[in-house]
């Protein structure tokens, strides 16, 4: 019998280094099948630690990567016309309600209004998820859990009405020890160049807030590390890694690769 979920289920574990206890308290909300909302900057690792905790609980991660194009639609699922006729797909949303995965909704304040509406049956009590243009009315299954996540730092706000039908989980970005580990890991950096690239990760998000709207995230610093451990020098691996991609402001760049001077 086909697997409906075959394409979406983690097949090793993914590397996370833990900041706390947000493993413990994520088992928590799993063990309710409680809608989760994780918040942070860009490229803190709520992603990576979303796939760590899928492996752990041994369920699929079905991922939708919100955008301002993103409709109920899209997540519900559509009519599609082949050799045989009609038939109805389902989308992410309700694969992931009708068989029991985890379906994450990675920056789902972009997603559009309809598409946020959709999601608030599957988060209270009922569980429920309905498919209007299929007729049909999908119960949840007893392992679907619903995650999304999003930069309370960004240009949209989630409304109040979606926001507190979600559990919550803060992410900042690492201590300096967790992230040399995590440099050291994935980004095959040494101990001296792992420190270096974490100093300069904390000059750039002073700048955050002066003219900059976010500093060097943990993931622009493991880039910098791979580029760095194929060849490139440091200060090279970092402009192309993190200067070029933060700004095309002339001063901040600047202000950048002064930030990268100091650091190496």
């Amino acid at each position: 019998m086909i697997d409906p979920l075959a394409a979406w289920r983690v097949g090793s574990e993914p590397f996370y280094q833990p900041q706390g206890d947000e493993c413990d308290r994520f088992e928590a909300v799993w063990s309710r099948r409680l809608p989760l909302l994780l918040k942070g900057p860009t490229g803190c690792g709520k992603t990576r630690f979303l796939e760590h905790m899928a492996w752990r609980m041994g369920r699929p991660l079905v991922t939708v990567a919100c955008n301002e194009d993103t409709t109920a639609g899209d997540l519900l699922g559509r009519w599609l016309l082949d050799a045989e006729g009609t038939r109805w797909q389902d989308g992410p949303l309700a694969l992931a309600a009708r068989h029991g995965a985890i379906c994450y909704l990675d920056e789902v304040v972009e997603a559009r209004p309809d598409a946020l509406v959709a999601v608030h049956p599957l988060t209270d009590t009922r569980r429920v998820l309905p498919l209007d243009c299929a007729a049909e009315m999908v119960r949840a299954h007893p392992d679907f859990m619903l995650v999304a996540s999003y930069n309370p730092g960004g240009t949209r706000e989630l409304k109040p009405s979606t926001r507190q039908r979600f559990c919550g989980m803060a992410f900042g970005y690492p201590e300096a020890e967790d992230e040399a580990r995590i440099l050291m890991r994935e980004g095959g950096a040494d101990v001296a160049l792992a420190s270096a690239l974490v100093a300069l990760g904390r000059r750039t998000r002073r700048l955050a807030g002066h003219g900059l709207e976010e500093g060097a995230s943990t993931r622009m610093l493991v880039r910098a590390a791979q580029l760095a451990r194929q060849g490139l020098s440091p200060e090279v691996a970092c402009v192309a890694a993190i200067v070029v991609p933060l700004s095309d402001d002339a001063a901040l760049r600047d202000a950048l690769l002064a930030a990268v001077d100091a650091s190496f």
